[in-house]
């Protein structure tokens, strides 16, 4: 199989981590035959500083022109700490996500058995979770109309969905829930929001065309106590943009560390990987970073894009095994920690 992959490492510790990840897509390609051929582009901070656009168009053609995304992260403190920034390099990551649809994140949430005890939660409660974030990602209020007043001493911010935004994310879930154990929780504040409210009512109504799948609503503050106190009540967690954000970086506390946790980011035409952690300028460029969660973005591609099951589940298997001989970085390992490169030696000796 021969693929094309639009590489964006992006800022801070993106470099580092996107390098490891296709260190094991050439390992993987060289094991089963495969032929995977990466381009770079441009997005964020450095897309700023050397185009003056955090998503320039030869990112987008290039993006367009390939069979999948890999994504690394966006983020710089020198935009961070100055609010009157007109340019931002997280606008570049709505603009990609706006102009390429990429309107459902999948983000699985488990927790390997070698990493239970590196979890602040107690290894009975989190002991075989797995469940699924379903997070809309293209609406909301991340994408609605934004501003302030003349005097700048007031600002409003507007959170939008249609019923068409709604039912093609639920679709996304409820036939995820016919894989799974045909369980969905809708996560909202339907007894506070008008969205909600139309979330609740655009749910019920696709539900008839799904009997066999049970539906639960559970309001946005119940959820992150829920996920946090019982986690296994969950299969798929079905949400609006910015509840789905917030509940799945709680929820990487689970895993041990956010650094563990993947996304896939699915659209009409292309689909993106990338970890759900965000830059981490502080320690871009010390090879210190854990690169797993990019990894196991690599592997959801691998499956997910390019219908590879057999190469997805090598490379997981051989992060699981990496993880049981007591290899990571500092994130996860509290002596002998590994370095991001080392690790990412580790995980290509098991492949």
């Amino acid at each position: 199989m021969k693929k094309n992959i639009a590489v964006l490492p992006g800022d801070g510790v993106g470099p580092e981590i996107i390098n490891e990840s296709i260190r094991i897509l050439k390992k993987i390609a060289e094991k089963f035959h495969h032929q995977f051929i990466f381009t770079e582009g441009l997005i964020g901070s450095i897309a700023i500083d050397k185009t003056g656009s955090p998503y320039p168009k030869e990112t987008h053609r290039l993006c367009l022109n390939s069979g999948a995304i890999l994504f690394g992260a966006i983020g710089h403190p020198k935009y961070d700490n100055d609010p009157k920034a007109k340019i931002r390099p997280e606008q570049g990551l709505l603009e990609m996500r706006r102009s390429l649809d990429l309107y459902a994140n999948l983000r699985p949430i488990n927790i390997f058995s070698s990493l239970i005890n590196k979890s602040p939660i107690k290894k009975e409660v989190i002991k075989n979770v797995n469940f699924i974030v379903v997070r809309e990602l293209t609406g909301g209020i991340y994408f609605g109309k934004k501003g302030r007043s003349k005097d700048r001493k007031s600002a409003f911010d507007i959170c939008k969905y249609s019923k068409k935004e709604i039912v093609r994310v639920a679709k996304i879930a409820f036939n995820l829930a016919l894989k799974r154990n045909k369980r969905i929780t809708v996560v909202d504040k339907a007894n506070v929001l008008e969205t909600s409210r139309l979330w609740r009512e655009t749910v019920q109504q696709l539900a008839v065309q799904y009997p066999t799948v049970k539906i639960n609503f559970m309001f946005i503050d119940n959820a992150s106590m829920q996920i946090i106190k019982n986690p296994k009540q969950f299969d798929i967690i079905l949400t609006e943009n910015m509840f789905g954000d917030i509940l799945t970086d709680e929820a990487s506390v689970i895993a041990g560390s956010i650094g563990m946790l993947p996304s896939a980011s699915i659209g009409n035409t292309v689909s993106l990987y990338e970890p759900i952690h965000g830059s981490y300028p502080k320690a871009a460029g010390c090879n210190t970073a854990n690169p797993i969660g990019t990894i196991l973005s690599a592997a959801m591609m691998l499956d997910y894009s390019f219908g590879l099951k057999k190469e997805s589940k090598t490379v997981i298997n051989a992060v699981e095994k990496t993880l049981e001989q007591g290899f990571g970085t500092k994130d996860i390992v509290d002596k002998n920690s590994l370095s991001t490169s080392e690790l990412g030696n580790a995980i290509i000796s098991f492949i």
